[in-house]
């Protein structure tokens, strides 16, 4: 889960934040722009911190805030995540001591430093510094240490910003980028034994973190290049091949993505699918904070959550809870393909039109998940005009498995069904063939194979 807002607040509206997100059971919560600057994270005046700042849009941010949402968080057992770029400062941070020759280029003879623009009226755009600078590292961990000093978190989120081009160092040596993160992880977290995470966005340094990082997760912002329902399992399924099955996969993916540029209520349909697919693949979704997310400027919040779109996004939490040793605690493909014998197209690619299904191993169990994209009006995920169809509720949808391994049970679960609750199914099994019904199909239902010993 996410926290973006910051001002002076009672405590019964903090409060009511951190209840709710526990009731979805997050239990990390990155704390995003809550910082003074980039590379000074906490105002301080005459040796304290500051009673507030602003951040670097302007809005108002009080100590206070942040730090009883900090203890909030730890009274529910969550970890609050201290948001921070790795190579980022503002223009003019020579005055706080960082150093021009510390930066990343655009050319080799340092002409132009590489930066990330950002609306005229916030207070700065972002400057590039060198991930891989050893004194680079020692100022902003110097800095990062002081932050958790002054503030009891439990690790930094760190943040990139994707493929920067080709870039050069100030004595004109090329950067490879993606190699500089685990570098920097690395000397970090020698510096601050923290809990750490790192954003890849589109992938970017995801093979180098996952393999050489001190994270505890894989976190992976989704754009552009992986458009379809199909590609948020691949990016899982990759994160898995690249930590060795070790490490599991949060993904930020924001949804109705153009249609949150003018006020409305999110879509129900197309958050619930992509919920589904990312849930069944193996991973966590990064959607829920003071509201929902639909761009990655996390403040941005035109679009409301429905009641209606609530109740069912807590049905989809509790399932992901219920059943994470089956959905995400080290299951490998299995192999097997579920087929329809009905008039419902069973696909094992997410196609359109289709109910995809795809199956995963765990503890000798053959779990089998079925998406329902049959009236599917897109088959991009994040949505982006809000109009994805709402799927036709399906009942006795006859699957059939080959198999010839003896079955002792067939159970059935689904977040859209009695709350998730198991049901136990009927089944045949001859010649090689395991059949079953699946007694509703809305949105996503997980079926268990368990085998006799």
């Amino acid at each position: 889960g996410y926290l973006a807002d910051f001002p002076q607040m009672s405590n019964e509206e903090r409060s009511r934040v951190i209840e709710r997100l526990n009731r979805f059971h997050i239990n990390g919560i990155q704390f995003y722009d809550w910082q003074y600057k980039h590379q000074e994270p906490i105002r301080f005046e005459n040796g304290r911190p500051a009673a507030d700042w602003t951040d670097i849009a302007g809005r108002p941010v009080s100590f206070d805030t942040v730090k009883s949402y900090i203890d909030l968080a730890h009274s529910r057992g969550m970890k609050a995540m201290n948001y921070n770029l790795l190579f980022g400062a503002y223009e003019g941070a020579e005055n706080d001591g960082v150093k021009k020759e510390w930066g990343m280029f655009k050319d080799p003879a340092h002409g132009e430093q590489d930066k990330h623009p950002l609306p005229d009226n916030w207070a700065s755009d972002i400057y590039m510094y060198d991930p891989a600078n050893p004194e680079w590292q020692n100022y902003l961990a110097g800095k990062e240490i002081e932050t958790f000093k002054t503030l009891p978190f439990d690790g930094w989120h760190v943040d990139q910003l994707g493929d920067r081009g080709p870039l050069w160092t100030y004595e004109g040596n090329p950067v490879d980028l993606a190699w500089t993160y685990q570098a920097f992880l690395k000397a970090a977290k020698e510096k601050l034994n923290v809990d750490y995470v790192m954003n890849a966005v589109g992938q970017f340094g995801q093979e180098h973190i996952a393999r050489e990082a001190p994270v505890k997760f894989l976190y992976t912002e989704v754009w552009g290049k992986h458009p379809g329902y199909q590609n948020l399992k691949e990016v899982i399924d990759q994160n898995s091949a690249y930590s060795g099955n070790r490490l599991n996969t949060v993904l930020a993916a924001y949804m109705d993505y153009h249609y949150s540029d003018s006020p409305g209520e999110f879509n129900t349909p197309g958050v619930l699918l992509t919920d589904a697919v990312i849930f069944a693949s193996g991973g966590s979704h990064l959607e829920l904070g003071e509201n929902m997310l639909s761009k990655e400027y996390f403040p941005h919040k035109n679009l409301s959550v429905s009641p209606a779109l609530e109740a069912q996004l807590i049905n989809y939490y509790d399932f992901l809870t219920a059943y994470q040793n089956l959905l995400r605690d080290g299951t490998v493909e299995s192999g097997l393909k579920a087929e329809g014998t009905g008039e419902l197209a069973i696909s094992d690619q997410a196609s359109q039109g289709k109910v995809w299904s795809f199956s995963k191993r765990k503890d000798g169990k053959d779990i089998f998940h079925f998406i329902n994209f049959t009236d599917a009006s897109t088959m991009n995920w994040n949505d982006d005009q809000g109009s994805q169809r709402e799927p036709v509720e399906r009942q006795d949808v006859s699957i059939s498995v080959r198999t010839d391994r003896p079955v002792a049970k067939v159970w059935f679960a689904s977040p859209d069904v009695r709350g998730g609750s198991p049901q136990a199914l009927e089944f045949t099994q001859q010649d090689g063939r395991l059949e079953w019904k699946l007694p509703k199909l809305k949105y996503w239902d997980m079926v268990v194979v368990e085998y006799e010993e």
